[in-house]
């Protein structure tokens, strides 16, 4: 049976880049000419040319990366607020990049109990069952981020689907926005802070996920903004694969963003979103026509400035 952590381990190394490129589209992110174009094709409307700018723009970002970058992330909030039409530009996205090669994330934060936890698990990394005795891979993603602070009865359907499908979990631990720490750092009476009795929960449940490289399929989700706390919780999670949000546009750098990376840099991945899907905007040397080329060449600089922060790290 596959294992998703092993094969997001595998995909890593073969490209020799820790990074994933976060395809959260917003229309100010797409230059004109591609909303122009959109526009020809669904005239007189405007869901389906919006939903065909995100699918064109989507589309030339994975054709200038797929080869240098391993996994990308979808933010489903910017496909839903579209509309339906976005969310078939979501599913395109997903299936487009899987054809690639890449390894697909779906960003979802999903948080509910049983039965509603379980339908989300079969439409996101699962599968539904239909009419006619037949069943679809709605997104069919690879891994999707999950809000476990309602504890095991919102996670076990996503494990379930996990065993069944090879998929994986990342369960949001310490978050990388600033408030994250109203809640998530308060002190229980044991000692420990919310965020380090979670983490001890995911390391608890991802022990029967583990693959051959030595990492979980129920990972966790640790923001770049917070490297002593990532240093700490990687000793906490030692199995769990961990998804590093916060580096560029949310102010981490990349030493920062290697922080929960292993003592042999494995075993955590950092997302970038706007910082890469905008490149475009910052490089005034290209013509909005080479917006990939300027996602690729930020890709290349984001690749190797986590290498480079790898060898010399400053949070241990």
């Amino acid at each position: 049976m596959r294992n998703f952590s092993d094969t997001l381990v595998r995909k890593i190394a073969e490209l020799d880049n820790p990074t994933v490129l976060g395809l959260d589209p917003k229309l100010d992110y797409i230059p004109q000419f591609i909303k122009d174009h959109a526009e020809s094709i669904f005239p007189d409307e405007p869901q389906k040319s919006t939903a065909k700018a995100l699918w064109l723009f989507n589309k030339a970002l994975i054709d200038a990366t797929y080869d240098i970058v391993p996994a990308v992330k979808v933010q489903f909030a910017y496909y839903e607020m579209y509309g339906v039409e976005a969310l078939k530009s979501l599913a395109l996205t997903v299936r487009y990049a899987q054809k690639k090669g890449m390894v697909v994330i779906a960003d979802a934060k999903r948080n509910d109990i049983g039965a509603t936890s379980e339908a989300y698990a079969k439409s996101i990394i699962g599968a539904t069952e239909l009419l006619m005795d037949q069943r679809t891979q709605v997104y069919g993603a690879d891994a999707v981020t999950v809000n476990a602070y309602l504890g095991i009865d919102g996670v076990k359907p996503f494990l379930t689907n996990c065993k069944e499908y090879g998929r994986g979990i990342f369960c949001l631990v310490k978050t990388s926005n600033p408030s994250s720490s109203d809640f998530q750092e308060l002190e229980l009476a044991d000692g420990r802070k919310v965020f380090e009795a979670v983490a001890d929960k995911v390391n608890e449940w991802g022990m029967d996920y583990i693959g051959e490289e030595g990492f979980s399929s129920v990972g966790a989700v640790v923001g770049a903004t917070f490297p002593e706390e990532a240093v700490a919780l990687r000793k906490r999670l030692p199995h769990a694969f961990i998804l590093v949000p916060g580096y560029g546009a949310q102010g981490a750098g990349a030493d920062e963003a290697v922080a929960s990376f292993t003592e042999d840099g494995k075993g955590s991945i950092v997302n970038a979103s706007r910082s890469l899907m905008c490149a475009w905007m910052k490089r005034e040397e290209l013509k909005p026509e080479d917006f990939a080329k300027a996602t690729r060449a930020e890709a290349i600089e984001m690749r190797d400035a986590l290498k480079a922060a790898l060898i010399n790290r400053k949070y241990i």
